[in-house]
């Protein structure tokens, strides 16, 4: 009942079936019919291997559906959006066993493949009222809605997998831990230095036989530390998750089906923790979190003890120590500025060449008996001349590659040179102190370019230029006798003739 559309063919007789810019057969829906959940779940996981279901989830639309002979099968709608969305997502129903359909509202034909490159259309529609009507080359059939699957309820349902690979996954973590075991990880984490958070978190009850909510402790911890791994992994009612998308958390050891990260159906703003054995736990929101450490053990002195109070205070003597700049291994930052020294200023003005004009008009220059300092914003790795500097503080430059000691803060180190406002200031590698007015930096573009030496050159009034007449060139037709005014030449003279001297 289906025929090949051909190229350029221009009318089709399944309803909301056009043809695309590409000429291929195609409604505004597509359609995947899947024998069974299992093959839906197997589509699922392998479509958001690929790609994210973000774009799809709006108009995405999963259904059991009832045919005639009383088989349930599952369809899975979404909008088309194009030859390229479809081309993918019949690929990947193939391999899970699906088929994919194209259409509108009631009829989908299959959708194009090897051998059919422009897609395929209906010779004859059936009649009867349906939701889906299908129509495949080697079959055609109507299905009635059953029911409705919520993409989130079927993500809920699904049971993670064992990976033991999860296992070695560095990164953020949560942690969760039955009522009677939360006061003793606190403390674990506290004697440990651990810096962690914890909260206490609600369910309702499992059973209407409990009258009080369950309960149970989440932490979480940015990296848990290698040694506490077997233990925290290992204990009974201890779950240690790994966070794989915005509000979805697995437990280690084990893998969704599904990327959860493709699939962005849970709110960020609650969470819900998948663990590989039981039921999935959702929060509608986090509960308030706070650091370990505010439950650690407080230890008062005896009630009535006496307090120690000195008698006086006397100002202690100061202690200087001499700034020394020392090498590091950190990798540099904030490096804008550069010490060309005299020996160097020809290496400059050579480099001057080959600089861009933004570079030229951004970039500072002053000018001193120990040479040129120069200051870019954007780095001064664009001018490589010099010595380079990195800005600690406003106005305060160390050398690239070295630290001060001792290692106070720059805030510190400004307020012990005591220099006045309106000074640069240098720290040279022997912590020699250099400083230069502000007001002496000038764009470099203007420090570079000499003076040119210019001549003035005399000009006449255009008036006579404009006068002169301008010569004219006829051409006339050479007539009958083209060549009747030039003359003969005359006949050239014969030469003498050689008589010879007769000898007498």
């Amino acid at each position: 009942m289906l025929v090949r559309v051909a190229l350029h063919q221009t009318r089709l007789r399944t309803p909301g079936l056009g043809l695309d810019a590409k000429g291929v057969a195609l409604g505004s829906r597509g359609v995947v019919l899947l024998p069974s959940i299992d093959r839906l779940v197997a589509f699922l996981a392998l479509f958001t291997r690929q790609a994210s279901l973000e774009d799809m989830l709006r108009t995405l639309k999963v259904e059991v559906v009832k045919s005639k002979l009383g088989a349930r099968e599952v369809v899975l709608s979404f909008a088309a959006d194009g030859s390229d969305r479809m081309d993918r997502v019949a690929e990947i129903a193939r391999l899970a066993g699906g088929f994919t359909f194209t259409g509108t509202t009631r009829h989908f034909v299959q959708y194009r493949d090897a051998g059919a490159p422009f897609g395929y259309d209906a010779a004859e529609l059936l009649t009867q009222d349906a939701t889906y009507a299908l129509y495949h080359s080697s079959f055609s059939q109507i299905y009635a809605t059953e029911r409705e699957v919520e993409l989130k309820t079927l993500l809920l349902r699904l049971q993670p997998h064992v990976d033991p690979t999860t296992l070695r996954e560095g990164g953020p973590k949560w942690i969760c831990a039955e009522r009677g075991l939360g006061p003793a990880l606190i403390a674990y984490f506290v004697r440990s230095s651990v810096d962690a958070e914890v909260g206490l978190a609600e369910w309702p009850p499992d059973s209407s036989f409990d009258d009080s909510p369950v309960q149970r402790y989440l932490f979480r911890i940015e990296a848990i530390p290698a040694r506490m791994m077997p233990l925290l992994t290992s204990t009974p009612g201890l779950t240690v998750l790994s966070p794989v998308a915005d509000g979805v958390a697995v437990e280690l050891g084990f893998r969704h089906p599904v990327s959860l990260r493709a699939c962005p159906v849970f709110p960020g703003e609650g969470l819900v923790l998948f663990r590989g054995k039981g039921e999935p736990l959702s929060l509608e929101r986090l509960p308030a979190l706070g650091p370990v450490s505010a439950f650690a053990r407080v230890e008062l002195h005896a009630e009535g003890g006496s307090i120690v109070r000195a008698q006086r205070t006397i100002e202690p003597e100061g202690v200087r120590l001499a700034l020394r700049m020392v090498p590091t291994t950190d990798p540099w930052r904030g490096v804008t500025a550069a010490w060309v020294r005299p020996e160097e200023l020809q290496l400059l003005r050579r480099m001057a060449y080959l600089l861009g004009a933004e570079t030229l008009r951004r970039a500072t220059i002053a000018f001193t008996q120990h040479g040129a300092f120069l200051r870019l914003a954007s780095g001064v790795e664009a001018i490589p001349v010099g010595e380079f500097f990195r800005e600690v503080h406003p106005g305060l430059f160390l050398p690239a590659g070295y630290d001060a000691l001792p290692a106070v803060s720059p805030e510190v180190l400004e307020r012990s040179i005591g220099a006045p406002q309106g000074l640069v200031l240098f720290i040279g590698r022997d912590a020699r102190v250099l400083g230069i007015e502000a007001a002496h930096f000038v764009p470099l573009e203007t420090a570079l370019l000499e003076a040119q030496a210019w001549a003035l050159l005399p000009a006449g009034a255009i008036e006579p230029a404009l006068a002169t007449e301008v010569p004219r060139l006829v051409l006339e037709s050479p007539g009958f006798r083209p060549m009747r005014d030039v003359e003969a030449a005359p006949p050239e003279a014969a030469p003498p003739e050689d008589t010879g001297a007769a000898g007498g």
